[in-house]
């Protein structure tokens, strides 16, 4: 299987190797493109893989967009025509990526997948929305989850209104807490603030475009600082009635699992 993967960032590259690992139950041969030349180059040297430009008009048996979200429907109305067998994206919003490759790629496998982590935290849940199923979609499935992931389906709807929690809504509360903590030995820390510190160490190691384009695509911002300033407003009866709604939220989440 010849799959040229659109974007040589880390995202493109932990596909690469994911397709076409050892232990993968698919032969794959992998091709880069990237705006940047030198980016795919880098990739393409790191493993056994090629390079093609990527306003060329080679085809390949499957297209795989690691791209920027907002780059996806553009990237799916480019690349849709040297796909042949399959199109997928990896870029983490699926209501417009899905609608963009029924679109431009209504006679192809469809799928978009989500890893639910960043590279180098592998192995992970990684969601996907088959939107038309094949063999194609079927063995990259498979060479995913052979990886050691987890691979789940869901909708789009379903998925891009969990982001606003898991992520928008998570990270703003991750970095405003740090923005607003005060600097304290570590001996003061709690097993809260703790853990805190620790997830803001790993919020602020990545990139701050990727952060920011996370924030752009889904809601949940807003909703952390409108809980806070209410948090910050409440008196005694009101703030136990706010700890009391937190604590049947948790117990909710807990049925669900």
């Amino acid at each position: 299987m010849d799959v040229l993967v659109v974007g040589a960032g880390e995202i493109g590259r932990w596909v690469a190797d994911t397709v076409s690992a050892d232990d993968a139950p698919i032969d794959v041969s992998v091709a880069f493109a990237d705006r940047d030349p030198a980016v795919a180059e880098d990739a393409a040297a790191e493993r056994d893989a090629r390079t093609v430009d990527a306003d060329a008009d080679t085809v390949h048996d499957v297209v795989c967009l690691a791209v920027p979200m907002s780059a996806v429907p553009a990237g799916v109305t480019a690349y849709a025509p040297r796909a042949e067998r399959a199109i997928v994206d990896i870029s983490g919003e699926m209501t417009e990526a899905v609608a963009a490759m029924r679109e431009h790629a209504p006679d192809l496998e469809r799928a978009s997948y989500h890893p639910l982590f960043a590279p180098p935290r592998v192995p992970g849940n990684v969601a996907v929305v088959v939107d038309e199923a094949g063999p194609t979609v079927e063995s990259l499935s498979a060479a995913v989850e052979a990886g050691g992931n987890d691979v789940f389906e869901t909708t789009a709807g379903e998925h891009d209104a969990a982001m606003r929690s898991v992520q928008t809504g998570a990270h703003a509360a991750v970095l405003a807490w740090r923005l607003a903590a005060d600097p304290v030995r570590e001996e003061f820390h709690t097993p809260v603030s703790a853990a805190l510190d620790e997830v803001a160490d790993t919020v602020t190691e990545g990139s701050p475009a990727v952060y920011a384009e996370i924030q752009r695509a889904f809601d949940g911002a807003d909703d952390v600082a409108d809980a806070a300033a209410e948090i910050a407003a409440a008196d005694d009866e009101a703030f136990a009635a706010l700890y009391e709604r937190a604590r049947g939220d948790r117990e909710g989440r807990d049925r669900l699992e």
